[in-house]
């Protein structure tokens, strides 16, 4: 498979496509729709709550650690973990602007 060459892409469609590719997967949609419902979670409840492995926990928390979208804070021997609002914030914004673009309903496509 070929490499991407984000370069040639804007900077809104290389983002867009980091955030689809983190929220593509549906442990991600859980975890997330739980921080929102909670507002704060340790990664052991989570566990219960989506039902998958600890380490495969982590490893999502990771993935949307790393694109801002949730922040931990050190509690002990646990990590307590929420959504952080100014990226969610950021992310609303600009897929509601890419995702209300109009198509031209004026002619045929196919």
């Amino acid at each position: 498979m070929g490499s991407i060459k984000s370069e040639i892409y804007t900077d809104q469609q290389n983002v867009i496509s980091s955030w689809a590719k983190v929220l593509g997967h549906p442990a991600r949609i859980g975890i997330l729709q739980h921080l929102l419902k909670i507002n704060a979670c340790i990664c052991g409840d989570l566990v219960e709550e989506i039902g998958l492995a600890q380490a495969t926990i982590s490893q999502h928390l990771k993935e949307l650690k790393n694109m801002g979208l949730i922040q931990g804070k050190i509690e002990g021997t646990s990590v307590c973990y929420c959504i952080n609002e100014a990226k969610w914030t950021e992310m609303k914004k600009i897929l509601t602007l890419f995702l209300e673009q109009n198509t031209n309903n004026k002619t045929t496509c196919c």
